[in-house]
């Protein structure tokens, strides 16, 4: 039996084995003017997988947590398993949809994948424009991918492996390029270790103390790097993901407050209460009536 702390706010959509192949963490799949996936129209949700969705063609507006983006020709989509989604309407798409699993990335072969700025999104991008040089090597890419994955066999998955690989490493670059970041000292991997211990462990972690002990670093030390590296302190960076949740749960669920406090970790609604006023400066009720008349 669910718990309120344990109950998810908002659903997460499993990843569907292709019936044609049967592949368990693996799609690809092509469009030409279909209107695919209407039942996601207006529901805010999760995958629980990667999804890269290249357009030639298209238009209408989603949502990537509480950033809106116009769709646009010749451009990539992408999210990680995280993040709450929604689209506005269905229309018309031309184009390309990626999809695979944290488990395909987890395969030792795809370990150095999850590295990728792509992957590991250091920025919190969601979209890339495309050249016609980028499209032509997306397109080709997409062609051989596409042709192994519909060729099963023992050759199969060290091939659609390698052809990953390339496609992703090759995007990889466009993002570096796109939404510059720098190679990363040992500060910057450490916080960004930091940042990414608490994307996994915000709900029930709420300290400092504990993400340096999972570190294996002393709080000091973490809060003094991260500080320096980010221009904010350790805890502030948890308090900011908690915020972002909570206004997500609060924008797109119909979560009562005491249930949305008990599944971000605060043993009181009112501790909950008192610390979102403190970092927004609205009470959460003020800020769930306010976003959803803006976006009404």
């Amino acid at each position: 039996m669910q718990t309120l702390a344990s109950r998810p706010p908002v659903p997460i959509y499993p990843f569907e084995p292709d019936e044609a192949t049967g592949s368990q963490s693996f799609s690809l799949v092509r469009s030409a003017g279909e209107l695919p996936y209407e039942a996601d129209v207006l529901l805010p949700h999760r995958k629980a997988y990667y999804m890269l969705v290249f357009t030639k063609h298209t238009r209408g507006r989603h949502w990537v947590d509480t950033i809106p983006y116009v769709r646009q020709d010749h451009a990539l989509y992408f999210s990680s398993p995280r993040q709450v989604l929604v689209k506005e309407e269905p229309t018309p798409f031309w184009g390309t949809r990626l999809t695979f699993t944290e488990e395909f990335l987890a395969v030792q072969h795809h370990a150095a994948l999850r590295q990728l700025p792509l992957i590991e999104n250091p920025q919190n991008g969601h979209e890339l424009v495309l050249s016609a040089a980028d499209e032509a090597v997306v397109d080709d890419l997409l062609a051989q991918l596409e042709a192994e994955y519909r060729r099963p066999g023992e050759w199969q998955h060290p091939l659609l492996s390698a052809y990953l690989t390339v496609l992703l490493t090759y995007l990889s670059r466009l993002y570096a390029e796109q939404l510059p970041g720098g190679e990363p000292s040992a500060d910057q991997r450490l916080l960004r270790a930091y940042r990414a211990s608490i994307e996994v462990h915000f709900r029930e972690r709420h300290e400092v103390s504990a993400y340096a002990e999972q570190l294996h670093i002393s709080a000091g030390h973490l809060s003094e790097v991260v500080k320096a590296q980010s221009g904010k302190s350790a805890i502030k960076h948890v308090h900011e993901r908690l915020i972002l949740e909570a206004k997500r749960l609060l924008l797109y669920t119909p979560q009562s407050l005491k249930e949305l406090a008990y599944d971000l970790g605060f043993a009181e609604p009112s501790y909950f209460s008192r610390f979102f006023k403190r970092e927004t400066g609205l009470t959460p009720a003020e800020y769930r009536a306010s976003i959803r008349k803006m976006y009404q």
